[in-house]
This record gives structure tokens, C-alpha cells and sequence, in this order.
């Protein structure tokens, strides 16, 4: 399952999204879309469940924009084959 498949699934989980995550595109805003400051540290731990851990510097609302936002995060760590 290629990396931002694996990443839209996540905030159907967390959850706290205005829309449906199948009606935003991957350079979307996940902010505007509903994502609240505590949903994203549900979204920070979903994805650390993938056995990952993002270091401080891309802990920020910049990495968590969007789901191309986490996938740029993913692959700078390289973790991007870990989720796929």
C-alpha cells in the first residue's frame, strides 16, 4: 500500500476532520479541514504506532499540514518505506 494511503487511513481513526478524509486531496489543509491542535497529537501518536518516532524539529504544524506534508516528514526521516 503506497505511504499516503497508509497516512489518509490514520486520521480516519483519530478522527476530529470536518470533512470525510476520501474528499481532500493529499495537499490539502488538514487544519482547515478540522484538525484540532488535540486531534494532532492523536495524529502524532497514530503515526508513531507505524514504529516511528519524529524527532523534535518536525514536530510542528508545518509537518502535520497535510497528508503530502507527512509523507515529505516520512521520507526525510526515512521512514517512508516503514509505512508503506
Amino acid at each position: 500500500m503506497p505511504v499516503v494511503e497508509r497516512i489518509r487511513d490514520v486520521p480516519k481513526v483519530v478522527g476530529g476532520l470536518q470533512r470525510d478524509i476520501p474528499e481532500l486531496m493529499d495537499g490539502d489543509d488538514l487544519c482547515a479541514a478540522g484538525l484540532t491542535s488535540h486531534a494532532t497529537v492523536g495524529l502524532t501518536l497514530a503515526l508513531e504506532a507505524f514504529d516511528i518516532g519524529f524527532p523534535d524539529r518536525l514536530l510542528s504544524s508545518r509537518t502535520l499540514a497535510s497528508v503530502d506534508a507527512i509523507a515529505v516528514g516520512l521520507e526525510e526521516i526515512g521512514a517512508a518505506e516503514v509505512v508503506a
